[in-house]
């Protein structure tokens, strides 16, 4: 038995690739959820007023950007952190004893947690710059 010839292609004669839509999301990802689980992650994007696909495109591409991409922006990160400890630290001390006050614990953990903060971000902005600098020169060589 011979199949009959469809008047329509059945494929698309256009080439499979990312280009071909430029700016359209055009690739897929899939994950399995336990019953409890799907409730639990659907009531959460109702809740962000937002559609599940969104919400797990936004919490997804969050979550990939938060974290280095590399082992050296994290060492970037961990060494701006302790550039700015060190410097606010010092600067915080000469500051209270120009002043004749003390310088308390608190101002320890929250010198701390502001380098934690920033960390990450201002690494990778080092790096971006580092990189822009780098192209440039290239460029004019």
């Amino acid at each position: 038995m011979s199949n009959p010839e469809l008047p329509f292609p059945t494929r698309s004669e256009a080439p499979l690739r990312d280009d071909t839509r430029p700016g359209f999301r055009t690739k897929t990802m899939a994950t399995r959820l336990t019953p409890g689980e799907l409730a639990e992650v659907e009531a959460t994007a109702e809740s962000a007023g937002q559609s599940l696909a969104e919400w797990l495109r936004e919490t997804a591409l969050h979550a990939a950007r938060q974290r280095p991409a590399d082992p050296i922006e994290l060492l970037l990160a961990e060494v701006w952190a302790l550039r700015y400890t060190l410097l606010n630290l010092f600067h915080s001390k000469a500051k209270a004893a120009s002043e004749g006050t003390q310088f308390l614990p608190d101002s320890i953990v929250k010198i701390r947690d502001q380098a934690d903060a920033m960390k990450l971000q201002k690494a990778h902005k080092v790096l971006a710059d580092f990189l822009a600098l780098t192209c440039t020169n290239r460029v004019e060589k």
